[in-house]
């Protein structure tokens, strides 16, 4: 048999098919149930000309219907697209197109996007449509798909998502599968629009942990060993809140399925309710990214009164967790393990640091990276601890095939030194004395605020095409909550002027709001090299000498 996600999820079914594996407020979704779901959704993207290999767009919220979504595209032999649900009409094309996506599957909030651009994506050719919520606080929907589906179908053809599931076999007769198979992450545009990051399934597997015993650390002896210790072992509960658009939830889902755990899911992310949902679920891992997410909930379980005993580990990454934030976790939640974790769509998870009440501060992560990672500089040398020399995180081992549709990027990302093959994403750091790595952030410009990342490009074009602006350049300036805000330096046009608030919504019509500017400083001139390219540290310094020119209400700079 291959090492197959889909296999490899099929073998827990077999396992514990009367275990609960997805749960949002009252509704529950059993692992025989999700069986059934899925085979039934992926015999419908079957019949609607999906074939092995293509791409499928999942467009939603997280929701059950997405984890099943994820496993029925798996079953197909399909490829997922994971799509931000926060795209404007420019950016859902882009990655529609670039991605050569086949199928949708949608929520019903969202198919008013998905018809306008359907005309300019030549490869699609059918979409699924899912009932709106009729709250965000609990799992009943709205049943107007069949409707939207309806509206929609003369810009593309499409079906209700419980009318699809409705219609097909629920039996799984999908045939032989193979290690092979693509499983792949858009990443959200660190150094230009979106790229769909393409892992063979197996090391997608063997990177969560496959082969290897959950309880013991070591190697198991078939493949079927993994299922069998699963039935064996006290079910785990994860919620991971960041958006299923993002790797780290979509491999937070994946290990539970793969290990017999449980996946709470939640459209939208509030502080309080945060805790709330832990105590009513018993949830025993929360994933998070970030000051983000950290700041609001740690202020809600100091005012608060809610039952954490449930929880055992609560996990960081993708974005600053500040150190004097970790150490209040630390002291709030005395018997949850806290970790801050590294890694990217291109590497997996490459390194943790446990958080104590007593650390030292750090101002960046201080990992303890795993035995497939090491620091690399330029000449790929490996930077030796202790040293103060400055490299790049390197992973070897199970790594991707490389970018989709993108050779000069993938030759760029993943090099081979010596003989070994390792993916380079850009990361800075340093390894300490005690072998600890220290990391220094992304070595691009892109802006990371709250786990989201903005290239500064593509906003600089939208502030340009407005009429009052002559030039600008994007950049971040540290946030609070955020880590990093989106800020802008602009020139204006001789003899206009720029209302801000007016700008603000001129550039939301371009891009999605969370990349918008949250405070802007005027110039009389951008300034630039010779050859044109931009000057960010220029521009840092000004907005590092004195208070913006205008600011959001959105955002108050401190």
């Amino acid at each position: 048999m291959a090492f197959n996600l889909a296999d490899m999820i099929e073998h827990t079914i077999d396992a514990v098919p009367d275990r609960i594996a997805i749960e949002s407020g009252d509704r529950q979704v059993t692992y025989a149930q999700l069986e059934q779901r899925a085979n039934r959704l992926a015999h419908h993207l079957r019949a609607r000309g999906v074939a092995p290999g293509d791409k499928v767009g999942v467009y939603t919220r997280n929701r059950i219907e997405a984890v099943e979504a994820m496993v029925g595209i798996l079953k197909a032999r399909a490829v997922m697209v994971n799509i931000n649900f926060r795209y404007v009409e420019a950016e859902l094309e882009h990655l529609l197109t670039d991605s050569d996506a086949v199928a949708v599957i949608c929520e019903a909030r969202y198919a008013e996007r998905l018809t306008a651009v359907a005309p300019r994506c030549p490869e699609l050719r059918a979409a699924v449509v899912i009932d709106d919520l009729a709250s965000d606080t609990a799992a009943e929907t709205i049943g107007n798909a069949a409707e939207v589906a309806a509206a929609l179908s003369p810009a593309l053809p499409a079906t209700g998502y419980e009318q699809a599931l409705a219609a097909a076999d629920p039996v799984r007769d999908f045939g032989e599968r193979s290690a092979d198979d693509v499983f792949m992450i858009y990443t959200g545009g660190t150094t230009g629009h979106p790229k769909g990051v393409m892992w063979r399934h197996e090391d997608v597997w063997r990177v969560l942990g496959g082969g290897i015993s959950i309880t013991t650390g070591e190697y198991l002896p078939d493949e079927w060993a993994q299922s069998r210790q699963a039935a064996a072992t006290p079910q785990l509960v994860r919620y991971p809140i960041p958006p299923l658009i993002h790797g780290g939830s979509q491999w937070a889902i994946l290990t539970g399925l793969l290990t017999g755990g449980k996946a709470v899911v939640y459209p939208e992310f509030d502080a309080a309710r945060t805790w709330q949902i832990v105590q009513d679920h018993q949830v025993s891992v929360l994933f998070i990214v970030g000051d983000a997410m950290a700041r609001p909930m740690l202020a809600a379980l100091q005012s608060g009164d809610y039952d954490t005993s449930s929880l055992k580990a609560l996990t960081s990454s993708a974005v600053q967790f500040s150190p004097d934030l970790k150490r209040a976790y630390a002291r709030a939640l005395p018997e949850v393990v806290i970790t801050d974790s590294i890694g990217s769509s291109e590497t997996g998870f490459s390194g943790v640091a446990k958080v104590t009440a007593d650390a030292a501060y750090s101002a960046g992560p201080r990992v303890r990276i795993d035995a497939s990672t090491c620091v690399l500089t330029e000449d790929g040398r490996k930077v030796q601890p202790g040293s103060g020399e400055i490299g790049f995180i390197a992973r070897a081992g199970h790594l991707p095939l490389g970018y989709y549709k993108d050779e000069a990027k993938t030759a760029a990302t993943f090099k081979v030194i010596d003989g070994v093959r390792y993916a380079i994403p850009g990361d800075y750091a340093t390894v300490e004395a005690d072998g600890t790595v220290t990391m220094l952030g992304r070595g691009s410009v892109s802006i990371n605020t709250g786990g989201e990342k903005v290239y500064p490009e593509e906003v600089e074009a939208a502030l340009k095409s407005h009429p009052g602006v002559l030039d600008a350049l994007v950049i971040g300036v540290p946030d609070e909550r955020m880590g990093h805000a989106v800020a802008a330096v602009l020139a204006r046009r001789p003899g206009t002027e720029v209302d801000f608030d007016e700008l603000d919504r001129h550039v939301r019509t371009r891009v999605s709001g969370y990349k918008t500017p949250r405070a802007l400083w005027w110039v009389e001139q951008v300034r630039r090299s010779p050859a044109g390219k931009p000057d960010y540290r220029w521009a840092a310094s000004v907005a590092a000498e004195r208070a913006p020119d205008a600011v959001s209400a959105r955002y108050a700079p401190r």
